[in-house]
Formats: C-alpha cells, structure tokens, sequence
C-alpha cells in the first residue's frame, strides 16, 4: 500500500517495512534534480523529521519522513545518479527505507486517490 503526505512525500509499506520518495508532483515542481543526501542507516526519526534533502537546479528542498522509525538503508544509487529522481520518482528514484515504529502514523496519510485530489486543487 502507497500512502502520501501534503509535503508530497510518498511511503509503500509492506509489512514493517517502509521505502519513502517524493512525489511526480514534487519532481516536476522541483526541476532537474542535482544532488540528493540520504539519511545514515540506524538513524532514529520521528514522524515530520528532516530526513532527506534534495537540491534541483531550481531549488533546495527538504524530505520529511512521513514516519516514525529507524532507517535501515538510504538509496545508494542516488549519490552517483541524483536524476533517478527525476526519471522514476515513485520507482527507482526512493530516498530511504525505514522500519515502522508506529504503523497507525499511516492512518494520518493519504491514499493514492486522496493525493491526487489534493494535487489537483494546488
């Protein structure tokens, strides 16, 4: 299951495990994206935490972890390729993924649907 946030992070959760990106909204907002610096593994975040920046040729922007939990691995493919953000966003693009302290945060977030229509009115 895919859930989204109003800062247009996204977390696909599959067990308790989450992997977090931003949005194809966030992406095109964003530009051409040059650089990307991932959380360490271990790291403790609460949910709204800065856990992630992303810088575009337009702009730097922060990524909240959608989450509480512990980061078990930051995507080591972004440090030589930042522009996966820009090609596959919600694919292979993802910025972290992160064990789930409290799986009932995911209530708070959106749905696919719910995000668009959210989008749609921005």
């Amino acid at each position: 299951m895919r859930y989204f946030t109003e800062d247009h992070e996204w977390i696909e959760v599959d067990g308790a495990i989450g992997t977090v990106g931003i949005s194809e909204y966030a992406q095109s907002q964003l530009g051409d994206i040059v650089f990307v610096d991932v959380p360490a593994d271990g790291r403790q975040l609460a949910k709204g935490d800065e856990a992630a920046v992303v810088e575009s040729v337009k702009a730097a922007s922060d990524v909240y972890s959608p989450v509480s939990g512990s980061v078990l691995e930051g995507n080591p493919a972004l440090s030589d390729s930042p522009d996966l953000v820009n090609s596959d966003a919600e694919g292979e693009g993802w910025f972290f993924r992160i064990t789930l302290s409290d799986e009932a945060e995911l209530d708070s977030l959106m749905d696919e649907a719910a995000y668009e229509a959210f989008v749609s009115k921005l």
